[in-house]
């Protein structure tokens, strides 16, 4: 009798909150009593980087609903807080501090871009708290911070790195000999210079142009200008999408067709080729992820980003914010707790498993060098190298642009 009163009162409240606009949580079923792990952050959901920053947010949701079907995070379900930093690495940095002093919770997620990844880990390491994130350059990881993780990372020093062991592959006369090279004027910027420094050196190619530019790039024209002037036969962007879009419509309009035109970041992002449709074509880039790579996890993702998205492939940004929150949680089900110290610990001693394959941490945090190479055929992102995981043979020279 007192039960039926009971379910009777609890469902005149049910309605009476309803109908007053409040949203009542109700712990999902297989949870306890736990009260939810709360993950925060910021996120760059507008601005420059807003394109990214969605797509790092929808793998995370992903991930956390996944979790909390299977029970959730040490039995408790999980929760994120999620600031907008409107792509500004202050705001970045003041969310980080507020998500730790104010909200008090109980793990962090990897922020974007770089620069702003970078500014956070010192905050996470002021508060010990274990911060997994992309890094965005080596630099980062060598500050001697020990409570950041790159899982996967993206390391601007290894970003080439396949297109340029898959260029060593061509006979000498078949390469480019004349190299324009323009680099957005931040610390991940810069560090894709180190790879572009060493190799072109390594293969006899001559770099005519080297100049950076200070974001957000509004114009390319004079820069497309400058390259064609001096004959260069292959253009890196190092920038991200907005920087790379503004690039490509430059280099069409002024029919400017090297052999090869290698994008910092921006190519691998579906916008790309909304925003480019075929002229977005040939350009080569690196990754970390891609969901054609024979690891667990990645063909139920594709199903998923298919049946959700309409997308062939989970976008890079997507499998970031995913196979952050991969290792954020076998750090915590591993040391069985929520202590920083101890899921740090554990982490530094133990592999962990996510869809851009089996990791390992060195002293700074970082796994083995990743050295995939990438290009945009047909709209798709292809894998061209490693040679054992190529989905498609690289289009080369450039062909000319269409009409």
């Amino acid at each position: 009798m007192m039960k039926g009163k009971r379910n009777k009162v609890w469902s005149l409240l049910m309605i009476a909150a309803i109908c007053c606009g409040f949203m009542i949580l109700i712990p999902a079923a297989g949870f306890g009593a736990g009260k939810p792990i709360v993950i925060g952050g910021s996120l760059p959901l507008t601005g420059e980087f807003a394109e990214t920053g969605q797509w790092i947010e929808r793998g995370m949701r992903y991930w956390a609903e996944e979790i909390n079907a299977k029970g959730g995070l040490l039995g408790r379900p999980v929760q994120f807080k999620i600031y907008d930093d409107q792509s500004n690495v202050g705001k970045a940095v003041t969310f980080a501090e507020k998500a730790i002093t104010v909200d008090k919770v109980d793990l962090l997620f990897g922020g974007y871009p770089g620069t702003a990844a970078r500014a956070v880990m010192a905050v996470a390491e002021k508060h010990k708290m274990v911060y997994v994130s992309m890094g965005g350059h080596m630099k980062s990881f060598q500050q001697g911070y020990t409570y950041s993780f790159g899982a996967p990372p993206l390391m601007g020093e290894w970003w080439y790195e396949g297109f340029f062991q898959w260029l060593n592959t061509l006979p000498a006369d078949q390469r480019p000999k004349r190299a324009a090279v323009y680099t957005i004027n931040n610390p991940v910027g810069l560090s894709l210079q180190d790879g572009i420094e060493r190799w072109t050196k390594y293969l006899g190619i001559k770099v005519v142009i080297n100049e950076k530019y200070n974001s957000p790039l509004t114009d390319a024209t004079s820069l497309i200008v400058k390259a064609k002037r001096e004959n260069c036969d292959i253009l890196f962007s190092n920038g991200f999408f907005p920087d790379g879009v503004t690039t490509m419509k430059a280099a069409k309009a002024l029919d400017y067709n090297p052999k090869a035109i290698v994008q910092g970041i921006g190519s691998v992002v579906p916008a790309w080729v909304k925003e480019l449709g075929k002229d977005g074509d040939y350009v080569f880039s690196g990754t970390v992820l891609h969901g054609k790579l024979n690891y667990p996890g990645n063909d139920k993702l594709n199903a998923y980003v298919k049946k959700t998205y309409k997308l062939d492939g989970y976008p890079l940004y997507f499998g970031f914010g995913y196979a952050w929150m991969q290792v954020l949680q076998q750090g915590v089900t591993g040391a069985k707790s929520l202590d920083q110290t101890k899921i740090r610990d554990w982490l530094k001693s133990h592999k962990v498993n996510t869809i851009a394959g089996t990791m390992t941490f060195d002293k700074y945090g970082l796994p083995a060098p990743i050295n995939f190479a990438t290009q945009i055929i047909n709209g798709r992102v292809e894998l061209i190298w490693p040679k054992n995981v190529r989905t498609r043979e690289p289009v080369y020279p450039k062909p000319a642009w269409s009409k």
